[in-house]
């Protein structure tokens, strides 16, 4: 189990199905475009189905098993709110993952998910042995591209028609950490970071200035 305040990172099991499911029925439309889905069969391919919920958690089980991935669900103040899963691990001369997560939208802008990925990577560097962290993003995700940005994840590049998502072959960015870009950890950097954005520079900026802002939106 990972754990950072109200962040908890800890092995999915059969028994969240209802937890699980909850979350992600009240997200569909949230969710939807940004999910994974089964390409149509070639004349030649097997049919593929989506799995059920067991069926997903029996094989994240054996894939963590083997030391190819590593399958999370994430907590916030005690409630199941999201799944993250180091997958691809590759050994050998590459020794390196990448990462996938969800999160409910209730708790989206709170620091949830920036504080679980920078968790689990610095479990990644640190205790599993791992060189490099990649996670790949659609363009049009702009939450999971403010995850990333906030964390200092370089961008590499662009991955044309990577992965089917909502129904079809999807453009990604790919965006990558190695162990030595973070010798102090990513979550410490992350926290530092936080700090000093929450903190004025000076008494004379401490308080808002609504025509920096007029409409009152997320700065």
């Amino acid at each position: 189990m990972l754990r950072d305040g109200d962040v908890v990172l800890r092995p999915i099991k059969m028994r969240d199905q209802r937890a699980w499911r909850e979350v992600n029925r009240r997200n569909r439309d949230w969710l939807r475009p940004w999910e994974a889905t089964i390409p149509p069969p070639t004349p030649s391919g097997p049919i593929a189905h989506r799995p059920t919920y067991r069926q997903m958690v029996r094989h994240l089980r054996s894939e963590a098993n083997s030391g190819r991935m590593l399958p999370f669900v994430i907590e916030y103040q005690g409630r199941l709110v999201g799944q993250l899963t180091v997958a691809g691990i590759t050994w050998g001369s590459m020794c390196s993952g990448h990462v996938g997560y969800w999160v409910d939208e209730t708790v989206a802008g709170r620091g949830v998910m920036p504080t679980a990925v920078a968790l689990v990577v610095d479990h990644c560097f640190r205790s599993v042995g791992l060189h490099r962290i990649e996670v790949c993003i659609r363009p049009e995700n702009r939450p999971s591209r403010r995850v990333v940005e906030k964390l200092g994840f370089r961008e590499e590049g662009l991955r044309p028609r990577y992965l089917h998502i909502d129904g079809a072959w999807r453009d990604h960015l790919v965006f990558a950490l190695t162990a030595e870009e973070v010798p102090e950890g990513l979550l410490g950097r992350w926290r530092r970071e936080r700090s000093q954005k929450t903190q004025p520079s000076n008494p004379e900026n401490s308080a808002p200035n609504s025509r920096q802002n007029p409409q009152g939106n997320p700065a």
